[in-house]
């Protein structure tokens, strides 16, 4: 479970991302196309072309964090 503080920042990206991308590819990805730092704690949301599914990256101080959610009835609005 996250409990992040309320000085979390939550970055949301605009464009659907291919699912398959890993913890490396989408840190590169917040680097290169987002020109955000991935290892500064800000907790970055990806959504999947089906919008049903959701990750979030951030780094929690030792290390980079991929979580994933799939909604089972309806999608993310």
């Amino acid at each position: 479970m996250i409990f992040p503080s309320n000085r979390v920042r939550i970055m949301v990206a605009t464009k659907p991302i291919d699912f398959r991308k890993g913890h490396d590819s989408l840190a590169a990805m917040v680097k290169n196309e987002l020109r955000k730092d991935p290892f500064t704690g800000t907790v970055f949301v990806f959504r999947a072309k089906q919008a049903d599914r959701l990750k979030l990256l951030y780094w929690d101080g030792t290390g980079l964090v991929m979580a994933y959610k799939r909604l089972e009835d309806h999608g993310f609005t």
